[in-house]
């Protein structure tokens, strides 16, 4: 896709009080190789109170490319609202998505376009780096994301599995998502709700490791929270809303369907843990069972040994591959979050389950603070 053969593409940046960060991301997107002749930047200004429609205004009156959308607080009801807003204002074949704290490298439209060469492809997803390891908590994110997109994405991608896309850094056919009537506003993980979407129609998702971009990850285990319980729960909804259409699907390979089935349950994990620990704990405690209680223990044991050397190994291995093994060093507050995760994710499922029964619309999107580092 060289010169004129390459086609009209739009870039979509949602965000709401994003002034530390927002304009980071539009020099980037003015840097980049891309024909701006063949580009369309969408930005949604989601009722900021800060000076994020000023810097997004300044922009715009600069490059032509460059089109901005103002919604007042009142509209401003989530991500994936603003989305929907901006998708009436594309256009082009292809649609990129970008979170505001992002810096993409400045070719990363041409990689990301070689998948869609693949007819059958109907979203690309490209790798997510740390931006800021300066604190505790963003050492671990990377560790996370070093293990999830350098090798677990890739993996899945390989073995003709079920890639993620992340909802950021990645793009679908613009078509593709007319068909799909774009996103769904009721779920909070609208990422993972979109790649089951697109899976079920009949189409694929491909992962470019090339296709490199730097977020800034949180820096508190405060922030940690919000955005992982956010995630939690939303992946959650997911689960609910897919499994049984993903069971009954017939544009997926039986591989597909297994793989897609952990997939949507992954986040149930941390919970099913923690009622292990509390049954062993309790049967310990009362003195009933005994050997029962030994029993539990020693499975949780087991589990944490060796159920959990998947994502311990692809940790490892993506770090050795990148050759930065000294971020290892802060492997072991992996375990501190997963500790955390079986708080969060058992507190998502049970304010989940409550809104369920309640007939409750479902949780506020809470967005993550970025602070522009």
């Amino acid at each position: 896709m060289e010169g004129d053969c390459k086609p009209v593409v739009s870039v979509v940046i949602p965000a709401r009080d994003e002034e530390r960060v927002v304009g980071r991301l539009l020099r980037r997107i003015t840097e980049f190789t891309y024909p701006k002749e063949k580009l369309r930047v969408v930005v949604v200004e989601d009722g900021s109170t800060d000076d994020t429609g000023k810097i997004f205004d300044e922009f715009a009156e600069r490059y032509s490319f460059i089109k901005v959308l103002h919604r007042q607080r009142s509209e401003a009801k989530g991500k994936p609202v603003a989305l929907n807003e901006a998708l009436r204002h594309v256009a082009g074949e292809f649609v990129y998505f970008f979170d505001a704290d992002y810096v993409p490298e400045r070719n990363i439209l041409e990689k990301l376009n070689s998948a869609f060469l693949d007819p059958n492809v109907g979203a690309v997803q490209g790798r997510i780096k740390v931006l800021n390891e300066g604190k505790l908590v963003s050492r671990v994110v990377s560790l996370e994301r070093i293990g999830g997109y350098r090798v677990d994405q890739l993996a899945r991608d390989i073995l003709g599995l079920i890639p993620q896309f992340g909802g950021t850094v990645g793009g679908v056919r613009c078509s593709l998502l007319q068909l799909l009537g774009g996103f769904d506003a009721n779920i909070l993980a609208e990422d993972t709700d979109l790649t089951f979407r697109v899976y079920l129609a009949g189409f694929k998702i491909r992962y470019v490791l090339s296709a490199e971009s730097y977020e800034e990850a949180v820096e508190g285990w405060r922030h940690y929270w919000r955005q992982r319980y956010r995630w939690s729960r939303g992946h959650m909804q997911c689960a609910f809303k897919h499994l049984w259409p993903l069971i009954k699907s017939r544009n997926l390979t039986l591989r597909e369907k297994l793989d897609g089935f952990l997939l949507l349950n992954v986040y149930f994990v941390p919970v099913l843990v923690g009622f292990g620990w509390l049954l062993g704990a309790l049967s310990f405690l009362l003195g009933y069972g005994l050997w029962a209680g030994y029993t539990a223990l020693l499975v949780t044991l087991i589990y944490l040994a060796s159920g959990n050397i998947a994502p311990l190994s692809e940790v490892i291995v993506g770090a050795i591959l990148d050759k930065r093994a000294r971020l290892c060093r802060y492997i072991p507050f992996l375990l501190f979050a997963f500790f955390l995760n079986v708080l969060i994710c058992t507190k998502a499922l049970i304010d989940l389950l409550i809104a369920k029964i309640c007939g409750r619309p479902s949780a506020k999107w809470d967005k993550t603070v970025h602070k522009g580092m």
